[in-house]
């Protein structure tokens, strides 16, 4: 029997319009999560160490993943780069393993790209079954602010934080990533996460990272064989060649994804 397509208005989130394909039951119980979070009983100056009462298993998986990769990448050189931010948490989670493992490297700066304003550069290689125009997958007015008090007190827990070793770079990635490289001619990129989602700004984001990321280097997937996301497996295709890289998974994540250039 043919299955009915997902009606999309209902997978979407209501107030930045990102795909979350949940089932109804897993939504109930993690609007419960957000609600024990926003109203704890735990007291103010004990929340943070205490986060992982309220942390669930998918997004324990993320931490894992990251944590695993960013193990392969410390002997080594060069920056750390997500193509696509959002709301931060994988910077931040960089940032925090950054000063568990290697907190006097100075070279191991951590870049974000993003418009802070949703998605960009639409085309028709991404399809119509994610139903997502330009400005979706938004987030809330003038969010990079937070993020970078976010990133700023991460790095003020750790050794040299008179260094800063983050930057955000806000806008269309078509134009601001070709630009970072031509103002940062010394970056080599050890970790380069795409996570755009998207055809357009993926394909930029590997074109600029294809000569600045030495063997041993790491490419990490977020939509890889995605079908809501074609775009960006058409772009590693034509950038790097699907049947160049070896891309594996690891068992605790389902759709995350990496390469390891050889």
């Amino acid at each position: 029997m043919e299955k009915k397509p997902a009606n999309m208005d209902k997978i979407k989130t209501k107030s930045h319009g990102a795909i979350v394909l949940s089932s109804d039951s897993e939504k109930d119980a993690n609007a419960q999560f957000s609600e024990m979070l926003l109203n704890s009983p735990i007291p103010s100056d004990e929340i943070i160490a205490n986060l992982g009462t309220y942390l669930t298993s998918k997004t324990l998986s993320r931490i894992l993943f990251f944590h695993e990769l960013y193990k392969k990448i410390l002997t080594l050189h060069g920056v750390v780069m997500e193509f696509g931010v959002r709301w931060g948490q994988t910077l931040s989670l960089l940032s925090a393993l950054r000063g568990i493992y290697e907190p006097f490297n100075r070279h191991r700066k951590i870049v974000g790209f993003d418009t802070f304003e949703g998605f960009v550069g639409m085309s028709e290689e991404d399809g119509e079954k994610c139903k997502c125009v330009d400005g979706s997958f938004s987030v809330s007015k003038s969010y990079e602010k937070h993020l970078e008090e976010v990133l700023s007190l991460q790095e003020a827990l750790n050794p040299m934080s008179h260094i800063q070793r983050f930057e955000l770079v806000k806008g269309n990635a078509e134009t601001t990533i070709p630009k970072y490289f031509s103002d940062n001619p010394e970056s080599i990129v050890s970790m380069a996460i795409l996570d755009f989602d998207i055809y357009r700004p993926t394909k930029v984001a590997l074109e600029c990272l294809k000569d600045r990321m030495p063997k041993g280097s790491i490419l990490v997937f977020d939509e890889l064989c995605d079908p809501y996301f074609p775009g960006e497996t058409l772009a590693v295709d034509e950038v790097f060649g699907l049947n160049n890289l070896k891309i594996e998974r690891l068992p605790t994540t389902a759709r995350i994804s990496y390469a390891i250039l050889d």
